[in-house]
């Protein structure tokens, strides 16, 4: 797996906490914690939690076309991962991308997720990407509406009951913070080669 982050964001340790490129050692503890949100909560309105062969496909997916996806580790325990991904698959969307975050159930309220967005946003800005789209699971799913505000998202929109999860209608709350340049200039010749 390769993954394109800057230097300054690949193996960091922050207070005991070790952020770094995913390896193939993590898909058995990424496939548990995505498990446990699917089967449990909104974060994902996937219905099935898929298995480690089908959480390695979509990860070296992400991370051939160059996409930063991280894991935050601490005492050799997975917490939490992170990635992007294309937010829509055209080529005019390509300097655009959709971040995820996932936390074991465990580790949450500790400013892990804050550390994994944090350190996202920098890879994605060094990699020239404009646009990060944040599309939450439920307008109730406030931990992860307030993290994505604090580090500069604003709400943009709530698509009304567009999912059906756990017996009950579910809206999605869209969040959008520019990266870089933003849109005052157009995107540069190395930022538009897709896949990058």
């Amino acid at each position: 797996m390769s993954n394109a982050l800057p230097a300054s964001a690949v193996s960091k340790t922050v207070a005991g906490l070790l952020l770094r490129p995913v390896a193939p050692d993590d898909l058995g503890a990424i496939t548990g914690i995505y498990g446990h949100h699917v089967r449990t909560g909104t974060a994902s309105f996937e219905a099935e939690a898929p298995d480690r062969a089908e959480m390695a496909r979509r990860c070296e997916a992400l991370t051939l076309q160059g996409y930063p996806y991280l894991v935050a580790e601490k005492d050799g325990a997975l917490l939490g991962y992170a990635y992007v991904s294309a937010y829509r698959p055209r080529a005019a969307y390509r300097d655009t991308v959709e971040n995820s975050i996932y936390l074991r159930p465990d580790a949450t309220g500790q400013g892990l997720g804050s550390r994994l967005l944090a350190a996202l946003i920098e890879a994605c800005e060094h990699l020239r990407y404009r646009q990060m789209i944040a599309v939450i699971g439920g307008q109730t799913n406030l931990p992860s509406i307030h993290l994505h505000l604090r580090h500069g998202f604003r709400h943009v929109g709530v698509l009304r009951a567009v999912g059906y999860k756990h017996g009950q209608w579910l809206d999605t709350v869209l969040l959008q913070r520019s990266l870089g340049f933003g849109d005052t200039a157009p995107p540069t010749s190395t930022a538009c080669s897709a896949p990058r």
